[in-house]
């Protein structure tokens, strides 16, 4: 980087001109009446086959308006909207809370094997015990990683698993004769956990943390009544911070028939340095494509593992992977009556599970470590490199993450969102921006064990010149992104008036 003001930087290494100019019409926008790149059978050779009668009422009595193109239209088109991506495997991706970790290729391997690719869910468990045996592997790892006694791995997402920890907590508490309601949530808690409490039926009830980023016993005690159901702690919190009081809060929330739910979202900051379950968490959900490198599938594949201590096994979700005396493995639907039941159809997400698997396998115990070692470590010197220029809300050693915000830059007029924008020119993907919601106008960054110190730098270099344009020539930094294929676009009216179908022209007409 020169350090001039007017500094342009190119497009991104890898993405790709041609894709970055090229306006792309829609699949349906192309190709013409009649053309196909599909080779189907003739209709003779099945002489017996009636499809009105085979589909009843599904028959269609004219075509479906698919798009009409062919094999390299086709192919082309979904190669350039690749190129307009922005993915992992191009660069880093400092989305804080998120923790997008490179997924290595041999977890790709490894799930597209033929005997875990291929496997049909109706599969009877004896024609399965490979598999079955590798969830069976992969609960225990992951048992031993959060010092737990059990795991489901029914769960679709981290929300999903939160939602299965607390209706077993529910679940636990009607076993007692019990009907507390209110879950105590603090501000550095994730957005979801009071989702997951409405599910339930369970009053959630918010508290702030101190000014130090951490939840305070003595703060906290005065809220934890009879009433109480649990606690929802994130740990380390969704600030950065390791909150260092969890055992006595833990032992306050226990002493009055409550349980800890620890959200497991933040693992990666201590896995194999720290155990939750020895912290006094009763019940965690913790993710697979954020601790252990499976993909973010916008929506799925996902899968977020629900880990949990003895006195709540008798609730956990159907079904569970049993090993009998003999080894032989076996899906468990009977012998629980107390069970909160199926979660989702079928099992879980199996290719994430092998990922999974295979990541922990590969890493071992001390790979493991290695990784939340250096995750800490890359946010602990992006918040020493970046504390001159930028304001650091919790200037202090962090876990995973560090946020920052546009304090020094206010008297400037460039916002959060003009600096998320800007780093689209330099190559990076923005990090979270006014999230969490404590640090006002906060970018949340967490770099995780992914990113070589040459990356951080590059990264540094970006914000540091970013810092510098809203000083001299702010207007550079509020009219970013300016070397992306689209620019800005008019937010509100995508979130208020989307189109999300597209019909055809004779449809717009009538």
């Amino acid at each position: 980087m020169d350090g001039s003001s007017t500094y342009a930087p190119s497009a991104p290494a890898g993405a790709g001109t041609l894709g970055m100019e090229l306006e792309t019409p829609l699949i349906f926008e192309q190709g013409a009446p009649g053309r196909s790149g599909a080779s189907l059978p003739p209709r003779e050779g099945f002489p017996d086959v009636d499809p009105q009668a085979l589909l009843g009422a599904a028959y269609r009595e004219e075509s479906a308006h698919l798009p009409e193109v062919s094999e390299p239209e086709a192919f082309r088109h979904y190669v350039r909207l690749s190129r307009q991506n922005f993915a992992i495997d191009l660069g880093m991706y400092p989305l804080g809370s998120c923790t997008m970790k490179y997924n290595p290729k041999v977890n790709e391997w490894a799930a597209r094997l033929p005997g875990f690719g291929r496997i049909h869910p109706f599969a009877p468990d004896a024609r399965i015990q490979g598999a079955l045996e590798l969830v069976w592997r992969l609960e225990q790892a992951l048992a031993e990683i959060c010092g737990m006694d059990r795991v489901s791995l029914h769960p679709a997402a981290g929300a999903h698993g939160e939602l299965a920890g607390l209706m077993m907590i529910r679940a636990y508490h009607q076993a007692q004769g019990r009907s507390p309601r209110k879950v105590l949530i603090p501000d550095t808690a994730h957005g979801t956990n009071p989702a997951s409490c409405a599910l339930n039926g369970l009053e959630a009830v918010p508290f702030p943390v101190d000014e130090a980023g951490v939840v305070l016993p003595e703060q906290l005690a005065p809220l934890i009544t009879d009433d109480i159901a649990a606690v929802m702690i994130t740990n380390p919190n969704t600030v950065g911070l390791f909150e260092s009081n969890i055992k006595e809060i833990a032992d306050l929330v226990h002493a009055k028939g409550g349980l800890v739910y620890g959200d497991g979202a933040n693992l990666n900051a201590i896995m194999g340095r720290g155990r939750p379950g020895d912290f006094g968490i009763d019940v965690m959900q913790l993710n697979l494509h954020k601790t252990f490198t499976t993909p973010h599938g916008g929506g799925g594949p996902g899968c977020g593992p629900v880990a949990y201590k003895q006195i709540l096994d008798p609730f956990a979700p159907v079904p569970v992977v049993e090993k009998d005396e003999s080894g032989q493995f076996r899906l468990d639907y009977a012998g629980r009556p107390d069970s909160v039941g199926r979660l989702r159809s079928f099992h879980m997400n199996f290719g994430m599970v092998v990922r999974a698997y295979t990541y922990i396998r590969e890493l071992g115990a001390e790979g493991l470590t290695r990784a939340s070692e250096l995750a800490v470590l890359n946010a602990n010197y992006l918040r020493a490199r970046l504390a001159d220029a930028w304001h650091v809300a919790y200037d202090r050693v962090c876990m995973h993450e560090v946020v920052l915000n546009d304090r020094k830059l206010r008297e400037t007029g460039v916002t959060t969102m003009d600096i998320a924008k800007r780093l689209m020119d330099f190559g990076f993907h923005p990090p979270t921006v006014y999230f969490p919601l404590v640090v006002k106008n906060a970018l949340l960054i967490e770099p995780t064990e992914t990113e070589t110190r040459q990356s951080l730098d590059l990264f540094v270099d970006a914000m540091n010149q970013i810092a510098k344009e809203a000083q001299e020539a702010p207007e550079i930094v509020k009219q970013a992104p300016h070397h992306t294929r689209l620019k800005r676009l008019d937010e509100a009216r995508a979130a208020r008036k989307p189109v999300l179908r597209w019909r055809p022209p004779t449809a717009d007409a009538d």
